[in-house]
C-alpha cells in the first residue's frame, strides 16, 4: 500500500474548510435535534438541509437526551459559561479593591486619631 502525501494546495483547502466551519449555538443544536425528534423529515434529509453529518446529529441528540435525563433526575449542577466566569472574576476584583480601599482608609483614620492625641484605647 502506497502512502500518499497531501499537496500544499490540499492542505490549504483543508485549513480553510476548518477555519470557516460553521459553529452552532446551543439553541441551533436544540432546534435541529427537536426537528429530528418530530420525525417530519428523515434524519438524512434534515442533516442535508442543515449541512451537518448524521454522526454529528446523533452526537447532539445523545448529548441532549443525557442532559435531559440528568436534569429530570435532579442534577441541577452545571458548568458556568465563560461570560459568567468573567463577570464573577470582575466582581471579585471590584470587591477586593473596595476592601483594600476601606482597609487603607481605616489605617489612615487610626493614625490620625493617634497623631491628634486622641485616646488610643
Amino acid at each position: 500500500m502506497r502512502k500518499t502525501t497531501k499537496s500544499p494546495g490540499e492542505k490549504i483547502v483543508k485549513d480553510i474548510k476548518r477555519a470557516t466551519r460553521k459553529q452552532y449555538s446551543a439553541e441551533e443544536k436544540i432546534r435541529i435535534v427537536l426537528d429530528g425528534l418530530r420525525g417530519e423529515d428523515s434524519i438524512a434529509e434534515l442533516c442535508r438541509r442543515e449541512g451537518i453529518s448524521q454522526g454529528l446529529y446523533y452526537k447532539w441528540s445523545k448529548d441532549f437526551m443525557e442532559a435531559g435525563k440528568k436534569r429530570l433526575a435532579g442534577d441541577t449542577a452545571r458548568a458556568a459559561t465563560s461570560d459568567e466566569v468573567k463577570n464573577l472574576r470582575r466582581e471579585a476584583h471590584d470587591l477586593k479593591e473596595v476592601v483594600a480601599e476601606q482597609t487603607l482608609e481605616l489605617r489612615l483614620l487610626k493614625k490620625s486619631m493617634v497623631g491628634d492625641g486622641g485616646d488610643d484605647e
